[in-house]
């Protein structure tokens, strides 16, 4: 090899270095991360279902991650009190766990909510998702749907409802249901869902959409009676309920979900690999099994499906809103 040519493929060699060099710099992150615990903020207490979901996902997301994964619940507001800390959290260390309302519709139901969902959030991964049961005392005399319905428009504002709240899905929902129904029911707001199963059982109120997870076990025990469920077939969670949709509700669709969001200020890249992290531990079997237990049909999303989720629900329950005029103020 003559001398011009081993000194042509030094440069090569030496350009080629520095090139790699160059890229390297340039993709690779400017800070290690994470430096410290990362927090997720829940907005709803201890041992309910938002905060066992994030309780689920802390420990293999602490090991994925190699740093403590701390949950802490930060209760108030329908969980709007957690969604203002994350969306105005600066650390890179902050996520959430919230359910459908705080990330859809806050600001539609109270414009004096200190955040929009819609700007103030990055998608993570849409966690799990789960129909609600239309549900009724034990001693409601209906055999299916139609019968139901047929009692229902008969009792018009004689009859009520109950949800966790004004602005929950278990209430827009009712909503939406009364206007594929022509049924007029009043709306009793309560403290949560627990207080809502004992006004049915002690016929307080005569139907409310609740969580099957929730529901079943009371139905199971004779204590209240199914109407259906949300889904537009029946749901893996509660297989003994027919559909809303199979008995003549057509189209009648309605979920609650919960999912994982980041400020809009973390920086993409961090973002991204919690997204990933998080939708493989959603997937994973151990995972997977804890969540269905808990009531969830996991999604385990990438960012993008959340964001599309985002979108159809707001655009959905938004226009419930508009239409019925209802406020949370």
């Amino acid at each position: 090899m003559s001398k011009t040519t081993a000194r042509r493929g030094f440069v090569l060699l030496a350009l080629a270095a520095a090139a790699t060099t160059a890229f390297a710099q340039k993709t690779a992150p400017a800070v290690a991360w994470p430096t410290k615990p990362v927090r997720i903020i829940v907005g709803f207490p201890g041992g309910s279902t938002p905060d066992l979901v994030a309780r689920t996902i802390a420990e293999p997301l602490s090991r994925a991650l190699g740093q403590p994964v701390l949950v802490e619940n930060r209760v108030g507001a329908g969980g709007n009190i957690a969604g203002d800390i994350v969306a105005k959290a600066t650390d890179d260390h902050t996520i959430g766990v919230m359910i459908n309302g705080n990330m859809t519709i806050a600001k539609m139901l109270n414009p004096a909510t200190p955040f929009d969902p819609l700007k103030a959030f990055q998608p993570l991964s849409l966690i799990g998702t789960a129909p609600l049961l239309l549900t009724a005392p034990a001693d409601a005399p209906f055999k299916n749907a139609q019968e139901f319905f047929l009692a229902a428009r008969n009792g018009g504002t004689k009859w009520s409802y109950g949800s966790p709240g004004i602005g929950t899905v278990g209430h827009i929902g009712m909503e939406l249901l009364a206007t594929k129904t022509n049924i007029t029911p009043v709306h009793i707001p309560y403290p949560g869902n627990p207080q809502v199963i004992q006004a049915l059982m002690t016929n307080q109120i005569q139907l409310s959409l609740l969580p099957p997870a929730l529901a079943a076990a009371q139905i199971r025990a004779g204590k209240l009676k199914a109407v259906g469920v949300t889904s537009l077939n029946r749901s893996p969670l509660v297989p003994d309920y027919p559909s809303l949709n199979e008995q003549d509700v057509r189209g009648f669709q309605l979920e609650i979900w919960t999912a994982a969001a980041a400020p809009v200020s973390m920086p993409k890249p961090i973002a991204a690999r919690l997204s990933q992290l998080i939708s493989e531990i959603t997937r994973s079997p151990d995972v997977r099994g804890k969540l269905f237990q808990q009531g969830w049909q996991v999604a385990g999303t990438s960012a993008e499906g959340l964001a599309n989720r985002i979108k159809s629900d707001t655009a959905m329950l938004g226009g419930v809103i508009m239409m019925r005029g209802i406020t949370a103020q």
